[in-house]
């Protein structure tokens, strides 16, 4: 999905959500690699806000995603995040309030 300005594509960027839920953001680096490690990220309901990366999952196969895309991570073996792009990837996720958890990857 092209980042297009529409007023219909979903964002968390200056979102309220309610108390029970969380916003977090992470900023991945141009040609940054991340494994997922915690759990919480499999809870989340994830939108790039900004960039593209590649989600490399435990058998090798890749998605590429792009500003816009939403994804939720639930049943999906993700291992790692692949920056590709040229500028900085950011990330909103949104997920139940938890103690310690945080959207940053190893």
């Amino acid at each position: 999905m092209d980042d297009d300005g529409s007023p219909d594509r979903l964002s968390f960027l200056d979102a309220s959500v309610p108390q029970a839920f969380e916003v977090r953001l992470l900023s991945l680096p141009a040609g940054h690699e991340a494994e997922i490690l915690d759990s919480g990220w499999r809870d989340a309901l994830v939108v790039v806000e900004r960039g593209e990366l590649d989600l490399e999952c435990a058998g090798g196969s890749r998605l590429r995603l792009r500003s816009g895309d939403v994804l939720w991570l639930c049943g999906l073996e993700v291992r790692r995040l692949l920056q590709r792009g040229r500028e900085p990837t950011l990330l909103s996720a949104v997920a139940r309030r938890r103690e310690g958890w945080s959207p940053t990857p190893a």
